[in-house]
């Protein structure tokens, strides 16, 4: 939150951006000298000696209702301590303004000012304390330094961003704008910035305490996935898990039913390994976090934060020791890793011909050992083998991050057909 002093601070760093942004242009060196203000349009002289000037005007600042409705400050019953301290929320109305002496001069103006403050929808932090602290001769002009560094620490720091608004203004509502500066009228843009959040710094008494607390309170940290690389890995591979808030007190990354315990060194990636004991084809993963509860604190299955399920391949590999030989109307055994599943579609090709696997019970264990008929007609010679697997392992809903294969395969050795 901020102090008193945001008002003037919001103005100073809008007058600064817009100074800035004038001198980066080299407007001067086209229409001559250039002041950038923060006045009355009635203390700016007009008429013939008029200057190039543009001027920011803070003329009206109204309650925010979206942070209105937070409360009042409120006082005990004696009506000396302070209960609550609410923050005073404002919308802050400006009107830009563009004088020129010269044909033009106030068109350009105008023009370059409502540029630079449309590429500055937002006040950033950095903005904020790059003219509140330091030399700035805007700083310097409307506070003590200590001040100084203590308003721009609260306004950079407040809990919302200050956002930059073009606000339309009719005829009428210029007219009567303008009657009550008794100022001559000039080209104008009205623009809003909001929220700016004043809140009392005093403390506000503790609350009485607890003999033995009885809540626990977990920070809100769940994990993303954002990027899986590979998207195909070999068993024994490592998968290379990418995002944010990756690390917890307990990390575990799923791969359907089977789970790993890692212990991340970042919040950004997670190196792990798929289990042995994980079918070939498209498998899923999810990290997370187990949060221990109560006194002392103890694990709860299912208590902690999840992340989005994302999938990947887990290639089969031939193991099966070369050479390779097998006759027409023989059965070609191939051992694999990992085990496939029974549920899994399973084709070998050789060559450019594919030997479907012959189907299998549904109870079947998962199987490390294959079996494939070779049939009379195929052509003797040397082939180069290839698996095929496809089947998904898990029936979770999958955040996929890139497109999975239906099918996924590893080369293998080379066979030949007698």
């Amino acid at each position: 939150m901020s102090s008193p002093l945001a008002i003037a601070a919001v103005t100073a760093v809008l007058k600064d951006l817009l100074n800035d942004g004038l001198i980066n242009h080299d407007l001067a060196a086209h229409v001559g000298s250039i002041t950038v203000s923060a006045l009355p349009p009635d203390r700016i002289e007009t008429g013939a000696q008029e200057p190039n000037q543009l001027n920011l005007f803070l003329y009206q600042v109204t309650p925010n209702p979206g942070w209105r409705n937070t409360g009042l400050p409120s006082l005990d019953s004696r009506g000396d301590g302070r209960l609550s301290n609410p923050p005073l929320a404002l919308d802050l109305h400006y009107l830009l303004t563009a004088y020129g002496r010269d044909d033009l001069n106030a068109e350009i103006l105008l023009g370059y000012g409502m540029f630079l403050l449309h590429k500055t929808p937002v006040l950033t932090r950095k903005a904020i304390r790059r003219t509140l602290t330091g030399n700035s001769p805007v700083t310097a002009a409307l506070m003590p330094p200590s001040v100084t560094e203590r308003t721009a620490a609260d306004l950079a720091d407040q809990i919302e961003q200050i956002k930059l608004t073009p606000q339309t203004m009719n005829t009428e509502e210029l007219s009567k704008l303008w009657s009550a500066l008794q100022a001559r009228y000039r080209p104008s843009m009205a623009y809003v910035a909001s929220v700016v959040l004043i809140q009392e710094t005093a403390p506000v008494p503790a609350a009485i305490p607890v003999r033995q607390p009885v809540v626990t309170v977990t920070p809100f940290r769940r994990p993303f996935i954002a990027e899986l690389e590979p998207q195909a890995v070999l068993a024994g591979g490592t998968l290379a898990i990418k995002g944010f808030n990756l690390k917890g007190a307990s990390t575990v990354v799923s791969f359907g039913a089977s789970a790993v315990s890692v212990s991340p060194t970042s919040d950004e990636r997670i190196d792990v390994s798929p289990p042995a004991s994980l079918a070939a084809g498209v498998n899923t993963l999810q990290v997370r976090h187990e949060v221990s509860l109560g006194k002392p604190p103890t694990a709860h299955p299912g208590a902690g934060f999840e992340s989005n399920v994302v999938a990947f391949v887990l290639t089969p590999r031939i193991t099966t020791a070369p050479p390779l030989t097998a006759a027409r109307e023989a059965t070609l055994v191939l051992d694999v890793t990992p085990p496939v599943a029974s549920g899994q579609r399973v084709a070998l090709l050789i060559g450019d011909q594919a030997l479907p696997l012959p189907a299998r019970s549904a109870d079947d264990p998962p199987a490390a050992t294959l079996s494939f008929p070779i049939p009379a007609s195929f052509a003797p010679g040397s082939f180069l083998l290839r698996v095929q697997v496809d089947g998904a392992q898990s029936p979770l809903e999958v955040d996929t991050v890139a497109s999975s294969p239906t099918f996924n395969q590893y080369i293998g050795p080379q066979v030949t057909i007698t």
